[in-house]
């Protein structure tokens, strides 16, 4: 059976962290007696519950929510193989549905859904090991200047500070003999169904307010032992994130409980801020505050019927 894509709509919802999108997408998919696709990286794994904020039973009223807690921390999983099991799942959703609603604040994620992945080659897994070991032995900056060498595009639009990506365009260079940035040709891809593009922001310290709240909140529910229960696979990407490195870090010894507390809270707004600056590049995104719900129905409404 075919969907036409006519009438199918998938509504994105994203935003900064702590902002409301879980309230407002469980309101949205009650309107619209729909299903929500959870596009939070770190939410996917069972083991990361209390650092991620998953949405509990009572906050999910009852909806559907898919990839909470669909793998496990052991399995290796990323966005590419993630744009894959949405859409499967959409070509199944859309059968019975004419909106369903997607949302998180991880935007690689979100734009592997809706625009597709960079066809990026394999590297050689003894190359990534070698840079993890210098990494490991002298910080990033030889990796840095490394990239600089063989790929001066992609070393200006780097997170400087990410040791993930630095690690992963320079595998990429030197296994393939390419710059990494030229296979980042960033083709949109066709879909088979329409996008709304929903942004939820607040006033910047109502935001931070609600941020400090989360993490207090986290940190009463047990956030430490969920961190010490997760020591081992501190390498695994999900982990590399705000909410558990400031834990991990106090565990090694590296600052006090107070401090962990405070970096906790300030790396939480800078992330929230960087998510922010993500989705901005993006013009498709019309912003709403998330209690203007009857704006935001009546732009999902207008574009349904455009």
């Amino acid at each position: 059976m075919t969907v036409s894509k006519a009438n199918k709509y998938l509504i994105v919802v994203v935003g900064p962290t702590a902002v409301g999108k879980t309230d407002l997408c469980v309101r949205l998919a009650k309107y619209y007696n729909t299903e929500i696709i959870s596009a939070d990286s770190r939410q996917f794994y069972k083991e990361m519950t209390i650092g991620t904020a998953k949405p509990s039973r009572e906050e999910q009223q009852g909806i559907t929510h898919h990839f909470v807690d669909s793998h496990s921390i052991t399995e290796d999983y990323n966005a590419g193989a993630y744009e894959q099991d949405v859409l499967t799942l959409l070509q199944e959703l859309f059968r019975k549905k004419d909106v369903v609603l997607l949302t998180g604040g991880s935007g690689l994620y979100v734009r592997a859904v809706c625009e597709g992945m960079d066809e990026i080659p394999q590297a050689d897994p003894a190359v990534r090991e070698q840079l993890t070991e210098l990494y490991e032995a002298q910080g990033l900056a030889p990796l840095l200047e490394q990239l600089r060498q063989l790929d001066p595009v992609y070393y200006e639009q780097v997170d400087k500070a990410n040791p993930q990506r630095v690690i992963r365009a320079l595998e990429v260079c030197r296994s393939s003999g390419q710059p990494y940035s030229s296979f980042r040709v960033q083709e949109k891809r066709e879909r088979p169904f329409n996008i709304i593009r929903i942004g939820l922001n607040r006033d910047r310290q109502e935001l931070y307010q609600r941020i400090d709240q989360r993490m207090d909140q986290m940190l009463d529910q047990g956030l430490l032992q969920e961190a010490e229960n997760l020591y081992t696979y501190r390498e695994h990407n999900a982990l590399q994130t705000v909410g558990y490195k400031e834990i991990f870090d106090y565990l090694e010894g590296k600052y006090d409980w107070e401090e962990a507390v405070r970096l906790l809270k300030r790396n939480s707004r800078r992330y929230a801020k960087r998510q922010l600056t993500w989705f901005h590049k993006f013009p498709e995104y019309a912003w709403f505050h998330p209690q203007q719900w009857q704006e935001i129905i009546g732009f999902i409404d207008g574009q349904m019927k455009g």
